[in-house]
């Protein structure tokens, strides 16, 4: 039988094809066929109709618990940011007082602090990339700072913690997954998120400003 898929001979877009994230949430929703089963269940017995009952409500306590860790994954990602801020306003203050720093750098950074929302913490990170961006550059036009200890450190923790926001986001795109397939997962959770309203999550995003900029020449 011939491969569905035939890397050597299959159609090929030369020009390639990006992806993105749609930002949409999914219900979930059940037919007639969910309720004629568990009235089925019922019918055949008091007890396929109780295990059925229990594993329903083993299904909601696993998605309330799925929903703190969510919450808990995306408070992790805030505290990177919030540590990240903290890096930024030290370095800014150092290089103050050496250069004639740009004084837009830190007109954003003042919003940064508290929780944020999915759509809020997407838009905080990217200034972040955008203030740290402008903001070491101007490190790298005078040598003998980029010597100075301390802003050596703002330099090297900004790289650390960008790395650990990757990995958390990481993390809380996993969760994200995990609920995202849980749910329509029929019979028992399924059915339990349809008439807890529940719908899909939307994993990190990341803005249209970041994909364009990684496409551009680095060295």
């Amino acid at each position: 039988m011939a491969n569905e898929l035939d890397e050597m001979s299959g159609t090929v877009n030369s020009r390639g094809r990006d992806v993105n994230v749609i930002e949409r949430q999914i219900p979930v929703k059940v037919g007639f066929g969910s309720v004629l089963f568990e009235v089925f269940l019922w019918c055949a017995g008091i007890l396929p109709g109780l295990v059925f009952l229990f594993m329903k409500i083993g299904a909601k306590n696993y998605f309330q618990k799925l929903q703190q860790k969510i919450q808990a994954d995306a408070s992790q990602i805030d505290n990177y940011l919030e540590q990240r801020v903290i890096v930024l306003q030290n370095a800014a203050a150092l290089l103050d007082k050496a250069i004639d720093l740009d004084k837009d750098v830190m007109k954003a950074v003042a919003a940064f602090r508290g929780g944020h929302g999915d759509a809020e913490r997407n838009q905080v990170s990217q200034q972040l990339d955008t203030a740290f961006g402008r903001l070491f550059p101007q490190v790298e036009a005078y040598p003998e700072l980029r010597a100075h200890a301390a802003i050596a450190d703002a330099m090297q923790q900004n790289h650390y913690l960008q790395r650990e926001i990757t990995a958390a986001r990481a993390l809380y795109n996993d969760s994200v997954m995990q609920w995202n397939t849980d749910i329509f997962s029929w019979p028992t959770k399924m059915i339990v998120a349809a008439r807890s309203g529940y719908t899909t999550r939307i994993p990190f995003t990341a803005s249209s400003a970041t994909k364009e900029q990684a496409r551009g020449n680095f060295f």
